[in-house]
């Protein structure tokens, strides 16, 4: 198999990219990134060394850029994680996420149509379902309930899903959505809340929680949903979302208190910041359809997969720093 990976210098991306070279050493891994300030080259080290894997410094929104790609490499698979993901940026500026997030979808749906690439998955997001309440713990998000999403970058999220699933219905084109919850684990850029919450304990600065910091989120470790995708891009149907969880619901409040545990700081380096406009309460999926169907659930718990993550920042200081300066550098 041939699997081109957008977006496989970010986070999410570049863990799947390392997965799949582990775990499928026969396959080729093409790797598409446009190398904004969450991309790192350095996430993809090891990639480099490996035969199988190819890397092109390009912006999906460019057609023709994405074309050559397509010509010369051959995909069978495109795996889309290739997308703008901080809430906060887009409140401020939601152009730039309507732009790859949902422009850039649409090229590469183009490019598999008229290069007859296999399949199409498109990374997704829990957020598209928009939010739960505290009290009902029973409720979670079906792959069949409505989209609401409650920001400019999950509404992005939500058309590209949307508009994914039309070529699916429209042109034939094999296309198949997985929507995970919140991600966790080694090369999470330092704006989300577990590696900014080790960053600003290392330097004993305070630590933000916004609001009253008990919203709520199900938090799954990154190489479990590289797992889940790796399932369903090889055995999941087509014109079907499947919903990845944790089944680890925690309030912010809990999960930072446990990373200051884990550090050995004081709880007070914890303040309370006003909330996010917009911000969601809680956040859980059921992930039924993919446990039945592919037999996936998640394998690291909770703590198990924080003190992993925990100790990999503390001991991989000097690429929190090289990820801080390309921020600089990006602006």
């Amino acid at each position: 198999m041939v699997l081109l990976v957008t977006g496989g210098a970010g986070f999410i991306g570049s863990n799947f990219i390392l997965y799949q070279l582990k775990n499928h050493p026969n396959d080729r891994v093409i790797c598409v990134d446009k190398l904004t300030y969450a991309g790192n080259l350095n996430n993809l080290e090891t990639a480099f060394k490996n035969q199988n894997f190819r890397f092109y410094r390009a912006d999906i929104c460019d057609k023709n850029a994405v074309d050559e790609v397509f010509i010369k490499e051959k995909p069978d698979v495109v795996v889309n994680f290739a997308a703008e993901t901080h809430v906060d940026r887009s409140i401020s500026d939601s152009s730039v996420f309507l732009n790859t997030n949902i422009i850039g979808t649409q090229i590469l749906l183009d490019s598999c149509l008229k290069h007859n690439t296999l399949r199409f998955h498109q990374i997704s997001t829990d957020e598209v379902y928009g939010d739960l309440p505290i009290e009902n713990y029973d409720l979670k998000f079906r792959e069949d309930m409505l989209l609401k999403p409650s920001s400019p970058y999950s509404a992005s999220k939500a058309s590209a899903d949307l508009l994914a699933l039309s070529y699916f219905k429209t042109y034939g084109l094999n296309v198949s959505i997985t929507r995970c919850s919140n991600n966790y684990g080694a090369f999470q850029f330092p704006e989300k809340l577990i590696p900014l919450t080790i960053l600003n304990a290392l330097e004993n600065k305070a630590v933000p929680v916004y609001g009253d910091g008990k919203n709520v989120r199900d938090w799954v470790y990154v190489e479990d949903h590289c797992r889940a995708v790796d399932f369903v891009i090889r055995s999941g149907a087509v014109g079907k979302i499947y919903n990845i969880g944790g089944n680890s619901e925690k309030n912010n409040i809990e999960v930072v208190s446990r990373i200051l545990e884990i550090m050995g700081k004081p709880l007070s380096l914890i303040e309370f910041a006003a909330d996010r406009a917009g911000h969601d309460r809680r956040y859980a999926v059921d992930y039924s359809r993919i446990n039945k169907e592919l037999l996936w659930s998640a394998s690291i718990s909770f703590d198990d997969g924080l003190q992993e993550t925990v100790k990999w920042y503390m001991d991989n200081i000097a690429w929190l720093k090289s990820a801080i300066k390309n921020k600089v550098q990006t602006k």
